[in-house]
């Protein structure tokens, strides 16, 4: 069954809503098995135009968060800090920590930091058949749900990282190379770099520069 991605946390944020909120999955470590997903049936949700919207609103989303708190604190560094929360991905929390130091050692622009409770974004897990995803809740707060299935199919710490890079900013590129993080499950599943190149780093660091000046958002307030 399809779940609306800009829909699905609104109903709930925490706990057994949002387990029903994913088709009634527990998001717990001992619910982690495979849901069905295929390479396939997440290259067709991967290419689509719904999830390249996703990922667009999502990183916007963030920003505007990000500069509303920069915005209140004017005399914040220039490097800005994107917080997120695991509370609801229990399995992955060594996946994310991965994640976290590869794009805190590979960038300078733009920080990610853990919090206990609320942040920039959340990481939720549990099991859908399009596989891993970016999205927003729609009240302007975004999400990276890790779905079973792929997890173990693919390197899970790539796929953490990859979904990742959309909050920082970067679209997928299936066609490039496994050197590339964003290429995705594009390379196949023996594919294992969970590191961003040095394009892709560039990129990070330009939408990121000087505290959100080349977004235009923290200009608004």
């Amino acid at each position: 069954m399809r779940h609306s991605r800009r829909t699905m946390l609104s109903v709930a944020s925490v706990g057994l809503g949002v387990a029903a909120a994913l088709g009634g999955v527990v998001p717990t470590a001992t619910a982690a098995t495979p849901a069905g997903g295929s390479p396939a049936s997440y290259a067709a949700y991967e290419r689509s135009a719904e999830n390249q919207a996703a990922n667009k609103a999502f990183f916007e989303a963030v920003q505007r968060a990000v500069a509303e708190q920069r915005a209140a604190n004017p005399s914040a560094t220039a490097t800005v800090t994107v917080t997120y929360n695991t509370r609801n991905a229990p399995s992955f929390r060594t996946q994310i920590a991965n994640s976290t130091r590869i794009w805190n050692g590979s960038v300078s622009n733009v920080k990610l930091q853990e919090v206990s409770s609320g942040g920039n974004f959340s990481y939720y897990e549990g099991n859908d058949s399009r596989g891993s995803y970016a999205s927003t809740d729609g009240h302007g707060r975004g999400y990276i749900f890790l779905d079973y299935a792929q997890n173990q199919q693919y390197n899970s710490t790539r796929v953490t990282a990859h979904e990742t890079g959309h909050v920082l900013g970067l679209p997928d590129h299936y066609s490039g190379p496994c050197s590339e993080l964003m290429s995705g499950g594009g390379p196949g599943t023996s594919c294992t770099n969970a590191y961003p190149n040095s394009t892709e780093r560039s990129r990070v660091n330009q939408l990121w520069a000087n505290g959100l000046v080349a977004s235009g958002l923290d200009s608004k307030g």
